[in-house]
This record gives structure tokens, C-alpha cells and sequence, in this order.
């Protein structure tokens, strides 16, 4: 596995490079929605139940591309989740272990986006950019519903934002922000929805 440190966020996002670290990934994920590390067959059994992770699985194995086998059916599986769902997240995105998709709909993610490990998306969230660079997303970070990151707009660790906030400006470690345009109201027990954290 390949990491890559991100001072601004003072987070390492994993970059896979071999098929053993999407199984790594996938396993994280897996621990998000359940609480459980199983092996491989048992967490691709649960892709036809929860469409979440179904998601979640074929993006991770859509991620990893040289040398691996199943990068063509990943990839076509990838994209017929995409649109299904209206989860507009590319394979390219880098994304830390466990991530959580709360419900299987309407999110969209600009490919320059960066999101750190064990953090929630919620449904209609929209992370995007029209100047080629997206949001850098810390460590523990919960993400409420309907929620919009304006451009390159820097989260800190263990930061939650509140159902419906636009966020223009950076957010700080620890805070909670909520509104329009979003800003902070609590530095208190900021990142307590994130549940079943991936140990780093």
C-alpha cells in the first residue's frame, strides 16, 4: 500500500497497489457498516444486501488498475452502481480507509476531491469543483445530508457539518459547523457520529 500524507489535513491517504490493498479497503468499509472484519467472501456475499457497501466494494476493487484481473468487470460494475444510485463518485478519487456512505443515493464527488479515513457521506451531498481542484476532507468527519463543499475548501480531523450547510471556507479540526454559508457553532464532542472507526 502506498500512502500519501496531506500536511493540511494532517492526514495519510492510502493508495492501493496490488489487489491484497482493495481487499485491505474493502475490509475497512466493511468494518464501518458492521463492526465486524470478515473475510473476502463474506463482505462480497453482503454486496446483495446493502447497496452501500455494494457501492463502496466495486469502487475500491474500479481503484486499483495495473495488474489486476478484475479491473474491467470492477470498473463495468463501478459504473452501472453510478448511475443506479446517482453515486457520482470516481474510481480515481482518493479516499482513506473506511468510508461510509450513510443511504445509497444522490452524491456527488469531483474526482480532485480528497476524503480521509473513517468519514460518512450523506445523501445529496455535492463535493464539487469548477476550478480542477475539490475539497480536502481530514480524518474522522461526518457529513450531514444535503450538505455542498464549495471548491478547495479544507476540513479538518473530527469535524461535523450539519444537514444542509454550504461550505465556502475552511473548517478547523474538532468543530462543528452548520448553515448557509456554513460556519462554526461548537468545538465540543465534534466527531461523535463516526461510529466503528478503522483503527490507522
Amino acid at each position: 500500500m502506498r500512502i500519501h500524507y496531506i500536511s493540511s489535513i494532517e492526514s495519510t491517504i492510502p493508495i492501493s497497489e496490488s489487489y491484497k490493498d482493495c481487499v485491505e479497503l474493502i475490509r475497512s468499509d466493511y468494518y464501518r457498516f458492521s463492526g465486524k472484519k470478515e473475510k473476502l467472501w463474506r463482505m462480497f456475499l453482503h454486496t446483495f444486501i446493502e447497496p452501500s457497501f455494494a457501492f463502496t466494494f466495486w469502487l475500491r476493487m474500479a481503484s486499483y488498475k495495473t495488474k489486476n484481473p478484475l479491473y474491467f468487470l470492477s470498473k463495468l460494475i463501478h459504473r452501472h452502481l453510478m448511475f443506479k444510485y446517482s453515486l457520482m463518485i470516481p474510481s480515481s478519487t482518493l479516499i482513506g480507509y473506511g468510508l461510509y456512505l450513510g443511504h445509497p443515493t444522490s452524491i456527488i464527488v469531483n474526482h480532485t476531491a480528497v476524503i480521509g479515513n473513517n468519514v460518512n457521506l450523506s445523501q445529496f451531498t455535492t463535493i464539487g469543483s469548477n476550478h480542477k481542484q475539490a475539497a480536502v476532507i481530514g480524518d474522522n468527519v461526518y457529513i450531514g445530508p444535503s450538505v455542498c463543499l464549495i471548491e478547495n475548501v479544507h476540513i479538518g480531523k473530527n469535524v461535523t457539518i450539519g444537514a444542509g450547510s454550504i461550505v465556502t471556507k475552511d473548517i478547523p479540526k474538532g468543530a462543528m459547523a452548520v448553515g448557509n454559508p456554513a460556519r462554526v457553532i461548537s468545538t465540543e464532542n465534534a466527531g461523535r457520529y463516526i461510529g466503528n472507526k478503522w483503527e490507522l
